[in-house]
């Protein structure tokens, strides 16, 4: 039976900082969220994970290198593989890359200075859980800071139809190679991308687009069954 309010790991590592905002954003979107630390090695019944913003580990050696080893990645690992929905915001982004779960890495911004504004983006695709609730160029508003969110990878034309969302014309604010903000992996059940939703679903705030993304997330999270997890 599934449930009309989906439970969505949230994993909590040292440094993080956008958890709650995460969780208020879910929550006011009909889901519920569960803080996860990053310490526990199983995530428990929930339908899809997300890992949020801010500076694991103090973003020490690069941003996301030590989080990957954390114990709770393995059973990201393991839900991601099951076909489990698996979002990365910022943060996130960076720790899903480094674990090998998308494709490219961040590297500084090419200011080499901390970016927090916000920035118009376009829907590349429409047909992911992510971005369901969008059409294809779709334009977005939604809030960056960051400070290492320059997005690069090896063969651009192998990934091109991993691409999500681009920064629009003239507003990349980190030099990411093809003005990428957001990518999927090969099966479409894992994204990563550097703009903030969270911090975009209240008008009161300067834009609801962020409402867009979490909402097709929550959409997706109430479709699936919660997946098994080991004790």
């Amino acid at each position: 039976m599934r449930r009309s309010s989906p439970r969505i790991a949230i994993i909590v590592f040292p440094g993080s900082n956008d958890e709650r905002d995460a969780a208020w954003a879910l929550r006011a979107l009909g889901a519920e969220p569960r803080l996860v630390w990053h310490a526990e090695r199983a995530l428990g019944d929930v339908s899809a994970v997300v890992l949020p913003g801010g500076f694991s580990y103090g973003d020490y050696l690069r941003a996301g290198a030590i989080a990957r080893f954390s114990p709770a990645m393995g059973a990201v690992r393991d839900f991601a593989a099951s076909g489990g929905i698996v979002l990365g915001i910022c943060n996130g982004f960076q720790i899903l890359c480094e674990a090998g779960l998308l494709p490219g890495a961040l590297r500084p911004n090419a200011s080499l200075s901390f970016v927090c504004r916000d920035v118009s983006l376009r829907v590349e695709r429409a047909d992911t859980p992510f971005t369901a609730r969008c059409r294809p160029g779709q334009a977005l508003t939604i809030p960056v800071k960051h400070g290492e969110g320059s997005f690069v990878l090896e063969d651009g034309a192998a990934c091109a139809e991993q691409v999500v969302l681009r920064y629009e014309a003239g507003d990349n604010p980190n030099g990411a190679f093809d003005d990428i903000a957001a990518v999927v992996n090969g099966k479409g059940n894992v994204m990563g991308l550097m703009p903030h939703p969270e911090h975009a679903v209240d008008t009161l705030l300067g834009s609801a687009d962020g409402a867009f993304i979490l909402g097709s997330l929550v959409d997706a999270a109430c479709e699936r069954e919660p997946a098994p997890t080991a004790a």
